[in-house]
C-alpha cells in the first residue's frame, strides 16, 4: 500500500505509514507569484492500492484532496482511499430554511466526482456529527464511517479512572454516551439545553446523580465551547467534584481553547488529531492529544 497526504496532514500520513509499514509517497509543491499552486505526485502509483490522506478544513484543503486524487487515477492506481479524518461543513449537513445551501451534500457530491481508479475508489469518514452523511456520497466511491471507539474510551478512562459518571453535553448525544458509558460500565449524566444563538446555549435541566462525584464530558467535536462550558457549570452546581471533557474532533475555534480554560470549570481536554492544528495546542496538561494514526493504520491493513 502506498500512501500520500495533503500538505496540512503530512505529520498525520507519516504517522500512519509508519504504524502500518506502508509506503509513503512524495508531492512536490510550490507557489507561482500568482499563488497558484503547483503540485507534481513524484512516486510512481501505477497499478498500487493506493491511500490519501486530507482533511475538508476549509476549501483550500477540500481541493487539494481532489485535485490529488484526480491526479492519482489519473496516473493509473488501481484503488484509491479517500482517509479523511476530518470532513468539515457538518454545521450545513442538512437545511433547516427554504434556500439554506447543505455545503456538507455538496463537498461530497465533490469527492464522489473524482474519476473511478482500476478497481473503485473509497472514502473513509471518522466520527461524523451525522449519521446521514455517508448517504451524500454517490457514484462509484463507497463511503466507510470508522469509529474513534478504542482511543476515545482510552482517553475517557485516563482522565475519569475507574469511579466517575460519563456526562453529555445535551440530550442530543445521549444514545452515543450512554453507549460508551456502558462499555466503561459506569453512570452516564445528561444535560437538556436550549439554543440561544449559533454560539450560546443555556442548560434548562439535568438528569444525573453526580454530588462528589468526577465527571469526564463527551460530544463528538468541540467547535467554540459554548455548550461545553453551560454543561459544565451545570455539573459543577450539581455537586460534581471536578470536571473533564473529551472530543474527537477538537475544533476550538476563535481562540475557544483559551475561553475554555479561562471558565475555570474544566480540569482537562482531550482530543484526537484528526484536525492537525490541535498539536500546536496541546501543553500536555490542559489539553492532551490522542494519535488515530493506529485506528487508521489497522483499518487500512485489513481492508486491503
Amino acid at each position: 500500500m502506498l500512501l500520500f497526504a495533503t500538505e496540512r496532514y503530512q505529520e498525520l500520513g507519516e504517522d500512519i505509514a509508519g504504524a502500518g509499514d506502508f509506503d509513503l509517497g512524495a508531492i512536490e509543491r510550490k507557489v507561482f507569484p500568482d499563488k497558484e499552486r503547483y503540485r507534481r505526485i513524484e512516486t510512481d502509483c501505477a497499478r498500487r492500492d493506493v491511500v490519501l490522506v486530507g482533511g475538508t478544513v476549509d476549501d483550500f484543503d477540500t481541493l487539494e484532496i481532489y485535485d490529488l486524487a484526480c491526479g492519482l487515477v489519473h496516473l493509473g492506481v488501481h484503488t484509491l482511499t479517500l482517509v479523511l479524518p476530518w470532513f468539515g461543513y457538518q454545521t450545513m449537513e442538512r437545511a433547516s430554511k427554504r434556500g439554506e445551501i447543505v455545503a456538507a451534500k455538496n463537498r461530497a457530491r465533490l469527492l464522489s466526482s473524482v474519476p473511478t481508479a482500476g478497481s473503485g475508489n473509497r472514502a473513509v469518514l471518522v466520527d461524523l456529527h451525522s449519521e446521514g452523511i455517508p448517504h451524500y456520497f454517490q457514484g462509484n466511491i463507497r463511503p466507510v464511517h470508522l469509529h474513534a471507539r478504542s482511543v476515545v474510551l482510552q482517553a475517557i478512562r485516563d482522565f475519569g479512572g475507574e469511579d466517575f459518571v460519563l456526562g453529555a453535553t445535551d440530550a442530543g448525544r445521549a444514545k452515543w454516551v450512554e453507549s460508551l458509558a456502558n462499555d466503561l460500565l459506569v453512570d452516564a449524566a445528561f444535560v437538556f439545553k436550549r439554543r440561544l444563538s449559533d454560539t450560546e446555549t443555556e442548560v434548562t435541566a439535568l438528569a444525573a446523580d453526580v454530588q462528589d462525584r468526577a465527571v469526564v464530558i463527551y460530544d463528538d467535536m468541540i467547535r467554540t465551547g459554548g455548550s461545553l462550558i453551560s454543561a459544565a457549570k451545570s455539573y459543577r452546581d450539581a455537586g460534581a467534584s471536578e470536571v473533564y471533557a473529551v472530543c474527537t474532533h477538537g475544533v476550538f475555534a476563535h481562540e475557544s481553547l483559551e475561553k475554555i480554560q479561562d471558565s475555570g470549570v474544566l480540569e482537562g481536554i482531550a482530543c484526537t488529531n484528526t484536525r492537525p492544528h490541535v498539536q500546536e495546542l496541546a501543553d500536555g496538561d490542559f489539553l492532551r492529544v490522542y494519535s488515530v494514526a493506529d485506528l487508521i493504520a489497522q483499518f487500512l491493513s485489513e481492508s486491503v
